[in-house]
């Protein structure tokens, strides 16, 4: 396991188009399925990662949390099956139904969508603004696997809860932490 930081995507920088499957019901999902919401998270998980099984309780609850307030949410999965084939449709399709998502989880196969993001790691987060505007980038909060802090979503909520308050969002930000994005081999970024 390779541990990464997040590149910390310049804040202001426009959301990157997608157009790519849920797993779990086959739509494409776009940026225009969010066309109505007044926030967009924009996260990068997979299915084998500890850093992303350490905090998915915490992303279900966002989903709940956060969906009633006009947030879309889309998570997204890059992660190479012919590296990692636990990471694939299926599985991912498996871990959503069985962690009941209320967001779609999307698989990103050529791998462009995570290279647009420059999402580096699993869990890695991106905010974005009514205008699509990035506000937000980095850590869910402060816990590790092995640091015992409990997962509560603090910084992310955080910047949600400004966001639904027509707030500027703070920029002391913080990288998220956790398994380097599984890249088909001689699809690597060069960020």
């Amino acid at each position: 396991m390779a541990m990464v930081s997040s590149t910390m995507l310049t804040l202001g920088t426009p959301a990157p188009e997608f157009h790519l499957p849920d797993v779990v019901s086959g739509e494409t999902i776009t940026l225009a399925t969010f066309a109505d919401k007044a926030a967009l998270v924009v996260m990068f998980i997979c299915k084998h990662c500890p850093f992303v099984k350490h905090v998915q309780g915490e992303l279900v609850r966002l989903g709940q949390d956060y969906g009633p307030k006009n947030v879309g949410i889309v998570a997204i999965s890059a992660n190479s099956v012919q590296t990692h084939p636990q990471d694939g449709p299926e599985h991912l399709k498996a871990m959503a139904l069985e962690l009941g998502f209320t967001f779609p989880l999307c698989y990103d196969e050529s791998q462009a969508t995570a290279k647009a993001y420059t999402a580096a790691c699993t869990p890695d987060f991106f905010l974005f603004d009514r205008d699509r505007d990035l506000v937000y980038r980095g850590q869910l909060d402060s816990s590790r696997p092995s640091n015992g802090l409990p997962v509560t979503g603090a910084d992310l909520r955080a910047a949600l809860d400004q966001v639904i308050a027509g707030q500027p969002v703070s920029p002391d930000q913080k990288p998220s932490i956790g398994c380097n994005i599984k890249w088909t081999p001689g699809n690597e970024p060069n960020y």
